[in-house]
């Protein structure tokens, strides 16, 4: 059974000086930044898929990203990862094609945070995680089995980072 690789990314910062309703916030300048910066780090895995939030400031997360160097040919946008639960975007992952082994979760707090640390086996990251999950937060976690197996507590978080630009 092939190692998967999901990497759980929180939106950038997003700006408040704007009258867009939460869904369309778009990102501050920092976060702008910080996306470029999140990008960098992304470049080094080999994304297989993107599963992002419809909300603005997901979607100009992820293009700054790709400024930064990540790349994905196969990016799918959902609406339903901006109101999901946990346990829906474990849903989301379980439906994951068994050929992609690397997949890039981009959404929100704080329902990202929450999944991560279901699914982490408790460690020093997993601290840090529990006590905040900031924007542009990175999460990597390792899983060996199938995508529609992944549990509670059955993968290992290999690496936590929070980008700034």
């Amino acid at each position: 059974m092939a190692t998967k690789t999901l990497i759980v990314l929180r939106h950038a910062k997003s700006s408040w000086q704007t009258t867009e309703s939460d869904q369309h916030r778009p990102l501050s300048e920092r976060g702008e930044r910080d996306a470029v910066a999140a990008g960098k780090i992304l470049a080094d895995y080999d994304l297989d898929v993107v599963l992002a939030s419809t909300a603005t400031r997901v979607q100009l997360t992820w293009e700054g990203a790709v400024e930064g160097g990540a790349e994905c040919s196969d990016v799918r946008s959902s609406e339903a990862i901006y109101h999901a639960w946990p346990a829906e975007l474990l849903s989301l992952v379980g439906e994951l094609d068994e050929s992609d082994t690397t997949a890039l979760l981009i959404g929100h707090q704080p329902t990202l945070g929450e999944l991560i640390l279901s699914l982490a086996k408790p460690n020093e990251l997993t601290e840090r995680i529990a006590k905040k999950f900031p924007t542009c937060g990175l999460a990597v976690l390792t899983y060996r089995g199938a995508w529609k197996t992944l549990q509670e507590g059955k993968a290992t978080l290999k690496r936590f980072e929070i980008p700034r630009g």
